[in-house]
């Protein structure tokens, strides 16, 4: 009898390791995020310097680009969009012809398959950057929560009337939940689903996305309503408010530097867990694979593991479109 354990039995080929595989990263668990533009020049299409391989893109461009990922496999994406014009209410953001309404639409013409979750903020579209509406008092600019919440629900609802299969809150005002499903019910939207941010720390890792998404706040910071990112209790509080609100899914934000939490919130709630793999995350390891200091294809497929691993459903990630073209994920 062996006096110790032999667990290198089980690595001892390829095919072993592969049958006794614990997670795997699926081309269904992944969603492609991209950055639409409202252009009148079609052939539009600029690299995002801080995001190698990742560009914002016209609405042809945009086309073309998802209609050769879904070729590829691909299956769900998620939309941001960047407006003509910006002003205090982020009014781009809910009019019925805004970028991301017509980026949907589009979508559900050419690929009706094609799950589509739109993004529910007002950062895209306001002239100041931040994420609500904002109130001076006494010299203080502050953002007023309960005013935003009409905004973000008629902002969901548009999306829902232009084709949107999922609407995803990204905000962190209280309450937006419950004001975006009372009002896609009202309007007549009970079957689509709420996704929401749930769980989305003021992070250090969303410098990318902010040049991607031209939506960097013009003063202060976004820490009096994300989450500090020091806390994890009040992760709970945050999601189990959500589940109160009747969200269809709970989000954490970043993935990465924030696997406990999606650990705690696999194990609290019986919803689907999805991870957002920001843009600081995605950026890192490009620029390290570029300097030739890691095996970026490599390191970016262990780091999807891990978010799985730690009990993600889905995960929201740049290297989706390319890990579909090169046959990396299927």
């Amino acid at each position: 009898m062996a006096d110790f354990f032999r667990g290198r039995r089980l690595r001892r080929t390829a095919a072993l390791r592969e049958l006794v595989r614990e997670n795997e990263v699926r081309a269904q668990d992944l969603i492609m995020p991209y950055f639409v533009v409202d252009t009148d020049d079609a052939s539009f299409r600029k690299p995002i310097g801080s995001m190698p391989g990742q560009y914002q893109l016209s609405l042809q461009e945009f086309e073309k680009q998802v209609g050769a990922a879904v070729k590829n496999g691909l299956r769900s994406v998620i939309l941001f969009g960047i407006p003509k014009t910006k002003d205090g209410v982020g009014s781009e953001g809910y009019a019925d012809d805004g970028i991301v309404q017509k980026a949907v639409r589009l979508c559900k013409q050419r690929w009706p398959e094609l799950v589509v979750v739109t993004d529910v903020c007002l950062c895209e579209y306001t002239d100041h950057g931040h994420c609500g509406l904002l109130r001076k008092e006494n010299g203080e600019v502050t953002v007023e929560n309960d005013a935003t919440l009409t905004l973000l629900a008629r902002t969901a609802v548009s999306h829902a009337k232009a084709g949107a299969d999922i609407v995803a809150p990204s905000d962190m005002m209280d309450g937006r939940v419950l004001a975006i499903r009372e009002a896609l019910d009202e309007a007549g939207f009970d079957n689509i689903p709420v996704m929401s941010y749930a769980v989305k720390y003021a992070s250090a890792f969303y410098g990318p996305f902010r040049e991607a998404a031209e939506s960097a706040p013009q003063s202060g910071d976004r820490k009096s309503y994300q989450m500090d990112p020091a806390n994890s209790r009040e992760a709970l509080r945050e999601a189990t408010a959500d589940v109160l609100e009747e969200a269809d899914f709970l989000m954490v934000k970043p993935a990465g530097p924030y696997l406990d939490i999606i650990r705690m919130v696999r194990d609290e709630f019986d919803l689907p867990v999805a991870a957002y793999q920001v843009s600081g995350e995605y950026s890192m390891i490009m620029a390290a694979a570029q300097n030739g200091w890691i095996n970026g294809d490599a390191v970016a497929m262990e780091s999807l593991l891990g978010i799985k691993r730690a009990g993600a459903d889905l995960i929201i990630s740049y290297f989706t479109e390319d890990f579909l073209a090169r046959g990396l994920v299927k």
